[in-house]
């Protein structure tokens, strides 16, 4: 059975050690890398390389030598050091309760029970224990990534109207996505000339290596500073507006798998690769009226109190009592609660992702169980569904989407910067 893709991403992009199982004495651990008050262990490097690894082989890429893994994998393990740092500074906290039901919602995404989820884990070589703090962390960088990054992204309706229209003249009544791989030579902040010279004339050579046929990924994975390089710089599908202007009008003169000229921004030095692109015409949809109760988790009520209590409010409703009547007295998402719990018609998407998991399971007029999101516990029913032309509300959402992508990414990678400029880091590869 395949793994969802969320498994998959835990497994080899989040770079928390997971020790793989082994019957084989470990040596007496030394650490490569002090990150401030925290250091990172050989232990923990060699973990994530054998991940890696085996990630590489998997889609039939070519591991790197050993000095290139060892670079790129320690950077991204410095980087999770500093923002679970981060995390713990902003007091953000995930306790098991919560652990636990993303883990139940995880099994219950790769359509397994928990207890059999543990045993696929542990028969492809981790251990659940390890695995557990890998979903515990990706947890709190999320929270702490959305605390900085994404509260301060604000995109107002006529930023939307802007670029619907641009896109029009562009394209048509048509959207345009495109499959692309990124190479990044960064630049600190305030970078000096040299510095500056230094970059650039890295980024000459990287093109002369690909003018000699070198393959993309392979260098991406070798000489990228970016997030992406792990996975050969790959970017997946973006539309147009999620991009930075200078990326898209680098791929408007591209051919599918050609690559640009060397690209500058104050990020640093970049090169793209368009892979594919796709044009999306109409969209009809299948609809969701739902209404739901939201209870969040306070200091004064535990996760097993509020539990308890809408486990109470789901019998209440299957009985025979109005959940809308009862979603107005117990609901704290008091928008909703003053139309008795109505979420209105919902396009896909337009939740998050775990409330939009258990809102699709359900039939019209079921009651889920009680389930976690990032707004704190609820209950949902789907009152019924329909087919439905979105293709204007659709646009819109996408066009809010890519913008607060283009958006995120920028924010995020000046974050990540700003993080390790800031930061006292000290690598001890060579010793």
């Amino acid at each position: 059975m395949r793994l969802a893709p969320l498994l998959v991403l835990l497994l080899t992009s989040f770079p928390v050690v997971v020790h793989a199982q082994s019957g084989v004495n470990e040596p007496l651990d030394s650490i490569v890398a002090v990150v401030n008050s925290e250091v990172v262990l050989y232990s923990e490097l060699e973990d994530e390389i054998r991940t890696v690894s085996d990630q590489l082989r998997s889609s039939n890429r070519g591991v790197p030598r050993r000095a290139v893994l060892e670079k790129q994998v320690l950077e991204r393990l410095i980087l999770t050091k500093l923002q679970l740092e981060s995390a713990r500074r902003s007091g953000i906290r995930v306790d098991d309760s919560r652990l636990n039901a993303s883990l139940e919602n995880l099994a219950r995404s790769n359509q397994m029970s928990l207890t059999k989820f543990r045993s696929r884990l542990e028969q492809d070589g981790y251990e659940f224990a390890g695995f557990r703090e890998r979903v515990r962390n990706q947890i709190l960088v999320n929270q702490v990534r959305a605390r900085t990054v994404q509260s301060r992204i604000k995109v107002p309706e006529r930023e939307i109207d802007r670029y619907l229209e641009n896109q029009r003249l562009q394209e048509g009544d048509t959207n345009r996505s495109f499959e692309i791989a990124h190479i990044l030579i960064a630049l600190p902040d305030g970078a000096t000339a040299d510095e500056i010279d230094v970059a650039r004339e890295r980024g000459v050579k990287l093109i002369e290596q690909l003018e000699d046929d070198a393959d993309f990924g392979d260098l991406a994975l070798a000489e990228s500073d970016g997030q992406n390089a792990l996975e050969g710089g790959a970017l997946g599908w973006r539309e147009g507006s999620e991009l930075p202007e200078f990326f898209v009008d680098a791929l408007q003169s591209l051919e599918k798998g050609q690559y640009s000229s060397l690209l500058r921004s104050p990020s640093g030095f970049h090169i793209i690769k368009l892979v594919n692109t796709k044009v999306d015409g109409q969209v009809v949809v299948q609809q969701t009226r739902a209404r739901h109760i939201l209870i969040r988790v306070t200091e004064l009520v535990g996760e097993g109190g509020i539990t308890r209590r809408l486990h109470s409010l789901r019998e209440r409703v299957v009985n025979g009592d109005s959940f809308g009547k009862l979603a107005r007295s117990h609901s704290d998402d008091r928008s909703s609660a003053l139309r008795e719990g109505d979420l209105g018609w919902l396009n896909p998407g337009d939740t998050v992702p775990a409330f939009e998991r258990e809102m699709d399971l359900l039939d019209d007029g079921e009651i889920s169980e009680p389930f976690l999101t990032q707004f704190g516990w609820h209950i949902v029913q789907v009152i019924e569904r329909r087919n439905h032309d979105s293709t204007e509300a659709v646009r819109r959402a996408k066009a809010r989407e890519a913008i607060m992508n283009r958006k995120r990414d920028e924010e995020l990678q000046t974050w990540l910067r700003q993080l390790r400029d800031e930061a006292y880091v000290e690598t001890r590869l060579d010793e």
